[in-house]
């Protein structure tokens, strides 16, 4: 094999590999008298094939999986002996022999992986923003959970619906005159000032006395869930039946034991658990967001151009699938594409580089994926999909590149807890509010 080095400029790199037809023939003559030992012809006994009959019959095929196989055992000698690290897989382009004429010439080209320098971890100071659960939050999501079991009593009074007040409907809606899917119902419960519909569906039914008929007009919100009915504006023929006074449940042992629970103290503990797990998630977000943005300031390698090309792509893909579902950030409003796509890109480049440097950091510090932690994500991968379970475990062990969007997470994870565990943290208690605030993201 001759390999002539043909470029190598910043972190490109470009080869020239020549393998000798005599090579090449000693290989093809060794498969195809492999085959002609273990396959049955009429008219010839068990392994007695003639070799000529064999090339005739498979030459083209056995051509093809030989060419494969020198290709990817060059490629691999290439970059052992010059111990090139590939930033993505590397372009082959075949010059000639690829028939099995002659030698067989190809073009080997690739970025590499920058050099990495260890930054001093040690050096970190980082803030771990922490929120007590107070007695407030509880007591909502107690009244939340006496709310979904409330009871309707009906209202005799002969007088119209007012604010608190209940009114079962009918009601059918329509976009253009015409009724769109989902828009009918019929004996909805109405809390007037109530939450769940509409912006302006419940507050028109004030004043409504059962038996009476109005139509009225909302408009959905543009973040509604359904893009067909976002922003659009809709008429609901409404049609009351009864006045109701809704009653809500005391807060108490017997309401507990209702729902399946000891007492009234075991789903405070509960709820109290549940929330402190949402808020130690946050603070974890958020001291994970400021060590990366810390991170980034030692970052002064170059990203190689490929994988900031591929991460670039599925950003300005999420992009325009926001788009066509007529979602779009709040920050991209007003910018054209020229101007957005260079902000992307500098978001692209940030997450190369990080990516980039605390894998190296893993690597250092002989940080890896156990093959149980693999195992237990590709079961959490499953889950998500009930009765195809089975389907989704074989398609992990057929797709190593898929497999590796789930090992990357998981590295990440344990790389950020280990330079956590090294840098100078300091706690902070702030209220509920300050740590759910999303800082303004950094290009």
């Amino acid at each position: 094999m001759q390999v002539t080095q043909t470029q190598s400029e910043g972190l490109k790199r470009g080869f020239t590999v020549t393998v000798p037809a005599s090579e090449l023939e000693t290989q093809r003559a060794a498969k195809l008298a492999e085959l002609g030992r273990t396959m049955s012809l009429p008219g010839f006994r068990p392994g007695k094939v003639p070799v000529s009959l064999v090339k005739q019959r498979f030459g083209r095929a056995v051509q093809g999986e030989l060419l494969d196989k020198v290709l990817n055992e060059t490629t691999q000698r290439v970059l052992e002996e010059h111990k090139l690290r590939p930033a993505m897989q590397p372009k082959l382009g075949l010059v000639s022999g690829a028939e099995g004429e002659g030698d067989l010439e190809f073009t080997l080209e690739m970025e590499v992986l920058p050099e990495i320098a260890q930054p001093d971890l040690s050096d970190l100071s980082l803030t771990r923003l922490k929120a007590p659960v107070n007695a407030d939050t509880v007591d909502k999501a107690l009244a939340d959970i006496a709310k979904r079991q409330r009871t309707f009593e009906t209202i005799e009074e002969d007088r119209p619906a007012a604010k608190g007040d209940v009114v079962a409907v009918d009601f059918v809606g329509k976009i253009n005159g015409e009724a769109f899917e989902g828009g009918t119902a019929n004996d909805v419960n109405v809390e007037i000032g109530g939450e769940g519909f509409i912006p302006g569906f419940a507050e028109q039914l004030e004043g409504m006395k059962p038996g009476e008929e109005k139509t009225i007009t909302v408009t959905f919100p543009e973040d509604y869930g359904a893009a067909e009915l976002a922003g659009k504006e809709a008429t609901f023929d409404i049609k009351a039946h009864a006045l109701k006074k809704p009653i809500d449940p005391a807060l108490d042992d017997d309401l507990a034991k209702k729902i399946g629970f000891e007492g009234l103290e075991q789903i405070r503990e509960l709820i109290t658990k549940q929330v402190s797990s949402e808020y130690d998630q946050l603070s974890r977000l958020r001291i994970k967001r400021e060590l990366l943005d810390a991170l980034a300031e030692k970052t002064d390698f170059e990203a190689p151009e490929s994988m900031v090309d591929a991460e670039f792509a599925q950003i300005w893909q999420r992009v325009e699938q926001d788009r066509a579902n007529g979602e779009t950030d709040e920050e991209d409003a007003g910018k054209d594409d020229e101007t957005l796509r260079a902000d992307y890109r500098k978001i692209a480049a940030r997450r190369v580089k990080l990516g980039l440097l605390l894998a190296e950091i893993g690597r250092a510090n002989n940080i890896g994926v156990t093959k149980e932690e693999m195992v237990q994500a590709i079961r959490q991968e499953a889950s998500r999909y009930p009765g195809q379970e089975q389907m989704v475990f074989e398609f992990f062990g057929k797709n190593p590149q898929a497999a590796e969007s789930l090992r990357g997470p998981i590295l990440e994870n344990k790389v950020v807890d280990y330079i956590i565990e090294l840098a100078k943290v300091t706690d902070k208690e702030v209220t509920p509010e300050e740590l759910a605030e999303i800082p303004p993201a950094d290009l």
